[in-house]
């Protein structure tokens, strides 16, 4: 099935069914009665890619020609071939040919790659039951009703009903991390008569049905039912969440389980989970359309303005039909119509390279191979798992640029989900712990080595408590050798405890647990969302019974009735203000009455068939009172490094921070205040537990209020997934409201699509914000892909995240570098692009307009063909790429030191109408001065050569032309800040390559040309010396003022990236040390400002003062500001000069 298909749409409907519910036949054992025509569903085949082999020319050519550019040049080209027209249709086709090509080629190559990662995860081996034995498949031939077998540490190739497992209760467990972020350990329950079946025989035996309801996209919803046939008759167990293993979850403490395909490939819950792929375009690209439309306009205007002139001007016989251009019989009879438009036309040519075909083929070129930086910057590298950054899609280098909204994961991409027991509180005495003891507060660790502190009654209890209120189980791995000695519980049951792994159902667990083997479980009292704890009912080794309990304080202390409860309250207080996740444990003696008592309620409602959960809860209250306090734990969920300087940054780049997790509001508000998402001193609004839309709307409205009155500088807001769904229904605009006045938000309990609908709330409000959303497993696909830039972790949560984003890192704290620098970098870089294409072109086409003029609109090109092809191509081209892959305005520390630079570029900046003005008006004007400058200068006297040969209209035209060149050339170098040997060698190399290749394209005569009007033209035009002086005085007038604007206004109104500019700039002794390219010594003057500006803009540097005997990298200013990214190896960053000499 296609991947189309399959695909739900953005709002995450369920895919088209002709049935409501799907029959699945355990084995595939179909009736063999009657009629029974099988359904069909979906292979197992997971597909991210865009395109196929066979449909790949067709899709791509049909997204090219959606640009307007290529479609312009399409219907010129077209036009060319139909109609007669000044210029050969090789002019417009040859480019666009170019344009298609390489565009095609790149797309296809980064789509292979996609292919290559789905091949990756459809080729993975898996065991399926067929025929009676085990049969190694690759896991895209798993079909619907396929007995599969999925060992441990495995992932499930798809949604599984589980049969059995090899327990004889039939359970198994699983972790859904990559699914919904969630890392505890979940048990999952097979019916008791499927249980049994433990061996490939029994399965091929088992006769059973799968009815459940059609594929949707909701990872806690499963109704469903078996029915199984025992000795002719049918038994039907209900199926539900609990024993369904979805498709990315992993398998646990558990040696091997057997289960049912029900969901499979692209109908699996994860599958449907992630947003069909759509092709993102970055708001460079929707300007640049803009600006195109523009030039259309533009175009459209010159054309229609020269065919009116024309019929104007041959209103008058003389020229109408002048005496040396006869018309013919045809000409005359011929309709006035169709001439007027094929002179439109006709002018629509000669003019259409106003509009820049190779400026996408120049941006895709920048795009592809700047995107190789990334994956070359050091500082994007992480040695501890050797992986470094990765660009799945280069189309959005530069929306790194302008993100003002950032949607992050927790679990995995916040925090390296570790926990770290750091201090607790016993009996109203605080202790921390010191190399792995615990130290009464107030104390040091100055206890030797070995020695056992005195433990009283209270102490001891607490720590019984910590050690057996829990769910912790321990997976015993064989080793290969068991050696003696030591540890008395080393070898219990034949393994050694240095080969235990531990799950646990809450990450904190996992964090307290010492193993307590001489206490008897009688009883578990399961944790829920409506009572916030736990507890455990142990039989003593005294023969006593005991009830442990631990939870949130709010649900412990309101309970107690003895123990130090105020002062373990403020402890609970200060743990949480320090970011720590904190736990309140207590505990209850039983007499044995009251635990028979005890022991027959739970029983009662543990087999109850009627309203068993309302029984449960009732004996849960009834058991958990009277508590003794004995204290609280405070542990510490180990965040990823740098995460709270990285969010700093952001916060001071003008981004907001979101944070959309799975997680606990308790956890989620812990994890945030740890990090730094959310301040102390930040008002913390709450949006929780509401029940229906005017609960909510009421809700909102005292915060909107509260906002507007409280005189808080900065407000956080949580919210969690039932209230965002209530929100989201009706009161959008309100909730939006609300949280572009909040600093920070945090959603918790999200589903992998409420997360999607978040990002594409703020995508579409008015404002139209850049947003960026980055996670580390499946439960992120969906929010990547609609964000406008996806960044996926390469985290422990699988690959999926990766595979499905547009960049990949291996850690949180590089988004700083990626959007402060590469961002920075890649957005000032193409906006100059664009605008630089636009001007050279207007300064291109404009002189032929104007020409028109002179030449009775008569269609006559005033440039030969070959140099109408090659200005795009060659003439120009190289020097504005090589600019667009190594321009830095600023140097990357200052980037990093700095983040508010950020905000200059934000809301597309350089790319705004007025800039846009700046340059065409630019471009209007030089092509202006190279037009009636040489027309001056050159037209009056024509007999210029020294043998009084005159100049005709080829020579005025190469004039115009070679001061074109030169001049385009020119202001690049103008505006280029950074120079490095490579920009040398483009723009004094293009240059040079125009005069060469006019020298012996005119020189020579070539057979394979029809007509050669070149010939010795550029030879003639060289050796006059007038032509010299034109060339210069032309170039200087349109240069001059651009020289003198730029020196004014960074003097008079300094931007403050021109300031920060001087910052990486050492102040040199004499004129002649370049700010940004040479070192200098430690006490020497300052440059004048205007000598340091013009000498920046020539790329000069000559030292005068001496050698430097330091390096340019210990001396620059910026080395004391780095307090955060000192460690910077980027290639990026290197100087074109680091030596020890300047």
């Amino acid at each position: 099935m296609e991947a189309a298909k399959a695909c739900k749409d953005e709002k995450g409907f369920d895919p088209p069914h002709q049935s409501d519910t799907r029959t699945v036949y355990v084995a595939n054992r179909f009736p063999q009665h009657g009629h029974y025509i099988p359904q069909r569903f979906a292979d197992n085949r997971i597909i991210s890619s865009k395109y196929t082999i066979w449909n790949f020319v067709p899709k791509n050519l049909f997204e090219q020609f959606r640009r307007i550019a290529n479609f312009y040049f399409l219907i010129i080209f077209l036009v060319q071939l139909m109609i007669d027209t000044p210029t050969s249709p090789v002019t417009s086709g040859l480019p666009l040919f170019f344009v298609i090509t390489v565009t095609a080629i790149k797309q296809g190559y980064e789509d292979w790659l996609r292919h290559k990662a789905d091949n990756e995860v459809n080729g993975a081996p898996v065991f399926v039951v067929r025929s009676g034995s085990l049969v190694q498949t690759r896991s895209k031939n798993i079909r619907v009703g396929d007995i599969v077998r999925v060992a441990k540490d495995e992932t499930f190739p798809a949604d599984l009903v589980l049969l059995s497992s090899d327990r004889s209760d039939g359970t198994c467990h699983i972790t859904t991390a990559s699914l919904d972020g969630e890392t505890n350990l979940k048990t999952h329950y097979s019916v008791a008569e499927t249980a049994v079946c433990q061996s490939v025989s029994q399965l091929e035996a088992l006769q059973a049905v799968v009815e459940c309801q059609q594929p949707e996209a909701d990872l806690y919803r499963f109704v469903g039912r078996i029915t199984v046939t025992q000795h002719g008759e049918e038994i039907v167990r209900p199926l539900g969440p609990e024993n369904l293993l979805l498709r990315g979850a992993r398998l646990k403490n558990t040696k091997e389980i057997f289960g049912v395909a029900v969901y499979t490939g692209m109908e699996s819950k994860m599958a449907l989970n992630y947003k069909c792929k759509s092709q993102k375009r970055s708001a460079v690209e929707k300007s640049m359309n803009t600006f195109l439309i523009i030039y259309l306009g533009i175009l459209l205007f010159e054309a229609i303005l020269s065919t009116i002139l024309k019929y104007a001007w041959q209103a008058e016989d003389k020229w109408d039909e002048p005496f040396y251009n006869q018309k013919t019989e045809q000409e005359r009879n011929s309709s006035s119509i169709l001439k007027f438009i094929s002179d439109f036309l006709a002018f629509m040519v000669l003019y259409n390279f106003i509009i820049p075909i190779s400026l996408y083929v120049t941006v895709e070129m920048q795009k592809f191979l700047g995107s190789f930086f990334i994956g070359w910057d050091l500082d994007l590298y992480h040695e501890e798992s050797d992986q470094k950054a990765q660009v799945n899609t280069s189309d959005l280098n530069e929306e790194l640029g302008q993100v003002e909204y950032v949607f992050t994961d927790k679990t995995g991409t916040l925090t390296e989900n570790e926990m770290q027991f750091r201090e607790c509180s016993i009996n109203g005495t605080k202790y921390r712990e010191v190399n792995g003891k615990l130290v009464p507060e107030g104390l040091t660790d100055d206890s030797p080595d070995g020695s056992t502190p005195n433990l009283i009654g209270e102490e001891i209890l607490f720590l019984k408590a910590v050690s057996l209120c829990h769910t912790v189980q321990i997976s015993y791995d064989q080793p290969d050798c068991l050696v003696g000695g030591g540890d008395p519980f080393s070898h219990v049951n034949g393994f050694s405890s240095n080969h235990m792994e531990y799950y646990a159902s809450s990450p904190d667990e996992k964090a307290l647990v010492e193993a307590a083997k001489r206490y008897k479980l009688l009883h578990v009292l399961e944790f829920d969302a409506n009572r916030r704890r736990m507890s455990v009912i142990l039989q003593t080794p005294s023969g006593g019974q005991m009830l442990f309990t631990k939870g949130a304080e709010s649900s412990i202390l309101p309970f107690t009735t003895s123990g130090e409860i105020e002062k373990t309250r403020l402890h609970v207080d200060e743990f949480a203000l320090k970011g720590l996740r904190t736990l309140v444990v207590a505990c209850r003696r039983f007499s044995p009455e009251e635990y028979i008592d005890v022991d027959r309620r739970l029983n009662s409602a543990r087999t109850a068939l009627q309203q068993r959960e309302e029984r449960l809860q009732e004996a849960f209250s009834y058991i958990e009172k009277d508590l003794h306090l004995l204290g609280a734990t405070g542990v510490e969920d180990k965040l990823q490094d740098k995460v709270q300087e990285t969010i700093e940054a952001l916060r001071l780049a003008g981004i907001k921070v979101w944070v959309l997790t799975g997680d606990k509001h308790e956890t989620a508000v812990s994890v945030s205040l740890s990090c730094g998402h959310f301040h102390r001193t930040m008002n913390i609004l709450e949006l929780l537990q509401q029940r229906s839309d005017n609960e909510c709307a009421e809700q909102l409205r005292r915060l909107a209020r509260r906002i507007k009155e409280d005189h808080v500088i900065q407000h956080g807001l949580v919210v969690d997934g039932a209230s965002l769904s209530l929100a989201l229904r009706e009161h959008e605009k309100l909730f939006m409201e609300v949280c572009k006045n909040c600093s920070a938000v945090l959603c918790c309990r999200m589903a992998p699509l409420q997360k999607a609908k978040v990002v594409r709330l703020l995508k579409t409000s008015p404002e139209k914000p850049i947003t960026l959303a980055v996670g580390d497993g499946a439960n992120d696909v969906s929010m990547i892909q609609e964000a406008h830039v996806g960044i996926g972790i390469m985290g422990k949560e699988g690959r999926q995240a990766v595979r499905n984003s547009d960049y990949a890192i291996a850690r949180f704290k590089f988004l700083a570098k990626l959007l402060l620098v590469h961002g920075h970098f890649y957005y000032i870089r193409i906006a100059t692009l664009v605008q630089y294409f636009f001007y050279k072109n207007v300064c291109f086409i404009t002189p032929q307009f104007l020409y028109q003029f002179f030449c009775l609109f008569s269609q006559q090109t005033l440039y030969d063909s070959v140099y109408l092809t090659l200005y795009n191509i060659c003439f120009t081209s190289l020097p504005i790429l090589v600019y667009s892959l190594f321009e830095q305005l600023v140097h990357p520390h200052i980037l990093q030191s700095k983040p508010g630079l950020y905000r200059d570029i934000s809301r597309n900046s350089l790319l705004s109408f007025r800039t846009f003005l700046y340059w065409t008006l630019l471009g209007f004007c030089h092509a202006f001065v190279f037009f009636f400058g040489s027309y001056i200068l050159m037209g009056e006297d024509t007999t210029l050569m020294g043998n009084g040969q005159m100049f005709g209209n080829w020579t005025f035209g190469t004039l115009v032309f070679t001061v074109m060149v030169i001049t385009v050339t020119l202001k690049l170098a103008l505006e280029t800040q950074f120079w490095t040997w490579m920009n040398h060698f483009v723009t004094w190399g293009s240059i040079a390559f125009y005069f060469i290749f006019s020298l012996f394209y005119g020189g020579i005569i070539w057979p394979f040309l029809h007509t050669q009007d070149m010939y010795f033209v550029f030879v003639q035009l060289l050796s006059s010396g007038s032509a010299w002086f034109a060339i210069i005085i032309i170039v200087i007038t349109c240069l001059f003022p651009d020289v003198v604007k730029k020196v004014f206004y960074r003097h008079l109104q300094p931007t403050s990236t021109q300031k920060s500019q001087s910052l990486s700039a050492p102040q040199a002794q004499t004129l002649s040390c370049m700010e940004s390219l040479c070192c200098y010594q430690h006490g020497q003057s300052g440059c004048s400002r205007l000598a340091q500006l013009l000498e920046q803009m020539t790329g000069q540097c000559q030292t005068s003062g001496g050698n430097c005997h330091t390096s340019s990298r210990n001396n620059r200013s910026w080395g004391d500001m780095d307090n955060f990214y000192s460690n910077d190896r980027s290639i990026l960053t290197l100087s074109p000069i680091e030596t020890n000499h300047c």
